[in-house]
């Protein structure tokens, strides 16, 4: 007996599985910058896309203090930057901007610094207080809190010292880059004994 005739024996009781009908799946309407960002795809350009919301963020008390840290920051780290101890590589200045603008310019700000290396940003979004409204609540401050927890490149962010904006603003701690990261475990080399 041969390997077919031995298949077909042990398949002889076997019925085939029958299959759903198909149901065609409605794609959701794209947003313009995702629309974007395909078309330059397709043109072979390298495109990142802004994966940040833009709307259903619930606004924070303008004197609510941000703070945040993902697993494996060292505490001696994240104290650092919530007193402000650390020099800010660069500044962004979200007043007066709308939210889908904010958001763009979050993200390649982010982005940027992330290229070329930079490690404590500060942000500024303001408290959302202005003479007109009182003690509204400060709109930019929700989005770019939860903003900031989205984007992976930022390992910590604590709101700033009065000196630099105090809760109208906020650190940010970006991730080491490969080079930052070779060039500390050299210098935590030197003067090591190597057998």
């Amino acid at each position: 007996m041969n390997e077919e005739d031995l298949f077909a024996e042990e398949m002889a009781g076997v019925k085939p599985l029958t299959r759903e009908a198909r149901v065609r799946l409605v794609k959701e309407r794209l947003s313009e910058d995702q629309q974007q960002g395909r078309r330059r795809a397709a043109e072979g350009e390298e495109v990142a896309l802004n994966p940040l919301v833009d709307e259903g963020v619930q606004p924070l008390d303008p004197w609510y203090v941000l703070e945040f840290k993902r697993p494996g920051i060292q505490n001696g780290v994240y104290r650092k930057l919530r007193l402000g101890q650390y020099q800010v590589d660069a500044r962004l200045d979200l007043h007066r901007l709308s939210v889908k603008r904010a958001r763009e310019e979050v993200f390649a700000f982010i982005r940027e610094a992330t290229e070329l290396g930079l490690r404590t940003l500060l942000v500024v979004h303001g408290k959302g207080q202005s003479k007109s409204s009182g003690d509204a609540p400060a709109i930019l401050k929700g989005y770019v809190d939860h903003w900031l927890r989205d984007l992976d490149a930022v390992q910590a962010f604590h709101s700033a010292r009065p000196v630099h904006g105090g809760t109208g603003a906020v650190y940010v701690l970006l991730r080491k880059s490969p080079e930052q990261k070779r060039e500390n475990r050299l210098n935590y080399m030197k003067g090591r004994v190597q057998d």
